[in-house]
């Protein structure tokens, strides 16, 4: 259904979004309580929507949210990948875990597989990620991943942190994806 690759790590795998997940995805954007740091809780027709644009989000661009799915399970945990919206300022790293899924490190896991991808595979700059100043899990997991605060803004009429990325080639990177990919 998308050109994503498929990623690998010690637990989990990262693979382009499938049909199948848009029941996952839609119960978490209408539902759940993180919402409230990414505008609020949706509607289904605007989780569908959602859903569809990331689809085509890998087409137009060759990357986009990976699905994370548990290797023991199989289950979707969350999405993790590079999103690149109109008037967004460069390729964002980007991550939400579904409910349920959350302080187990799989966001981590995840992110270090696609920051390393996104350097070898597409040769792309250290990477950033615009995160709302109230979302205290999201910069901790940021700071985690030795991103650091460049500068704040506004980015389509919400105030964001931008945090800066490690180069995937930076030791510190590429001890935390040793790590986390197999």
């Amino acid at each position: 259904m998308t050109p994503a690759p498929t990623l690998s790590t010690a637990r989990l795998t990262l693979r382009g979004p499938e049909k199948r997940d848009l029941a996952t995805f839609t119960a978490w954007a209408t539902g759940s309580a993180r919402m409230e740091t990414l505008g609020g809780p949706v509607s289904k027709r605007d989780a569908w929507r959602g859903f569809l644009s990331g689809i085509g989000h890998w087409n137009w661009h060759g990357y986009g949210f990976f699905t994370v799915t548990e290797n023991a399970t199989g289950m979707a945990t969350g999405r993790v990948g590079i999103l690149n919206h109109v008037d967004w300022p460069q390729p964002e790293m980007a991550w939400h875990m579904f409910d349920g899924f959350e302080g187990k490190s799989y966001a981590f896991e995840a992110a270090c597989a696609v920051r390393e991808w996104a350097g070898q595979v597409l040769g792309l700059e250290p990477l950033i990620s615009l995160i709302a100043p109230n979302n205290t899990r999201s910069l901790a997991l940021a700071t985690r991943l030795g991103a650091v605060e460049e500068r704040r803004d506004t980015i389509d009429g919400e105030k964001v942190i931008i945090m800066r990325h490690l180069r995937f080639d930076d030791p510190r990177a590429t001890a935390q994806a040793a790590g986390a990919i197999t």
